[in-house]
């Protein structure tokens, strides 16, 4: 196993190594604004770690999960603007109201399949979309601005290396959790019914349970980061909530490697950082992102993760194939 992982986990461990620098980097290059995009960054991998419990492993399309991203911040700043600024109540109202709204959109949605599914959490995520525009007495479509950031007690995430540091630590607890859990008889059991529902049933087990299951894990998960958004940005608006952001976790979740557990952290890094760089070089960037995104999906089957899982995989099969005959087995 390390044999066949050796690249693709040096790369991951040379990744979390830079990240862990980052804050270093920033204060002694005099660049806070290093400091604020990486954690904006780590911010749309939580979220797109959430998407890939359920599309990747799942494969659940949900086009509205920027829903869930958006009930975490404006549970921070509802909270906020009646003076609760206790980070563990915002955090309970977030797991909270996300996981019931979860649960309820999930019971209707995983009825479905296919084209009906997209369309029903996106319609969802439009509703609560307009629904927040609506709360004019709370920003409507200005959105709402938050003054004072969570406080935990212990730390707040009205420092920037803090949030950071909270944000990373989150991500790296995701990764871990999405890895033990796919690995166990519950993620067994959802990529079996990725595969093949039917047969799933016709085995004994009750699918919509674990793919609601999922969902609901899943839309928790992206409240949290919502939660980390709402402070990272100090503000909360409707625009969280939009399809477009949507669909950025779903491109993110496709350019890192839709069903592997490093893949969204890869995705964001590799979107998020083409993003800024081509910014930069012309105003036209999208006209030039859109095409290496095509390019990346075309030649990469599962992605920039999953090329490297699939060079270990060939990596392998060639030392295999090298062995003389009777000690493929051997260590």
């Amino acid at each position: 196993m390390m044999m066949r992982n050796k690249i693709s986990l040096g790369f991951a461990a040379v990744v979390v190594a830079l990240l862990l620098l980052v804050p270093l980097y920033a204060s002694w290059a005099g660049e806070p604004f290093a400091l604020t995009f990486m954690a904006r960054v780590l911010v749309f991998s939580l979220a797109a770690i959430s998407l890939n419990l359920i599309l990747g492993y799942g494969g659940m399309v949900s086009f509205g999960h920027a829903l869930y991203m958006g009930l975490g911040a404006y549970a921070v700043g509802l909270l906020a603007q009646h003076e609760v600024t206790n980070g563990w109540v915002q955090l309970g109202v977030t797991l909270a109201v996300c996981g019931a709204v979860g649960l309820l959109t999930g019971v209707i949605s995983l009825r479905t399949t296919g084209i009906a599914f997209i369309m029903i959490t996106l319609a969802f995520a439009q509703m609560f979309y307009y629904l927040f525009v609506s709360l004019k007495q709370y920003g409507g479509d200005d959105g709402l601005s938050i003054s004072a950031r969570s406080d935990f007690g212990l730390f707040s995430l009205g420092s920037p290396v803090t949030l950071y540091y909270v944000a990373l630590v989150l991500v790296l607890a995701a990764l871990f959790f999405t890895h033990r859990l796919v690995e166990a008889r519950f993620g067994m059991v959802l990529r079996g019914c990725r595969v093949n529902e039917r047969r799933m049933k016709a085995m004994g087990f009750h699918t919509l349970r674990y793919r609601l299951s999922a969902y609901v894990l899943s839309s928790m998960l992206c409240g949290l980061a919502g939660l980390l958004y709402a402070n990272l940005t100090g503000f909360a608006s409707p625009a969280y909530l939009a399809w477009t952001v949507s669909g950025e976790l779903i491109v993110m979740v496709v350019l890192g490697g839709m069903g592997t557990v490093f893949g969204p952290l890869a995705g964001a890094l590799v979107l998020l950082i083409s993003e800024e760089l081509l910014k930069a070089l012309t105003d036209h960037w999208m006209m030039i992102l859109g095409p290496l995104i095509v390019l990346v999906v075309l030649t990469a089957r599962r992605g920039v993760y999953g090329y490297l899982l699939d060079w270990d995989a060939w990596r392998e099969r060639k030392r295999m194939a090298a062995l003389p005959k009777g000690v493929e087995g051997q260590p």
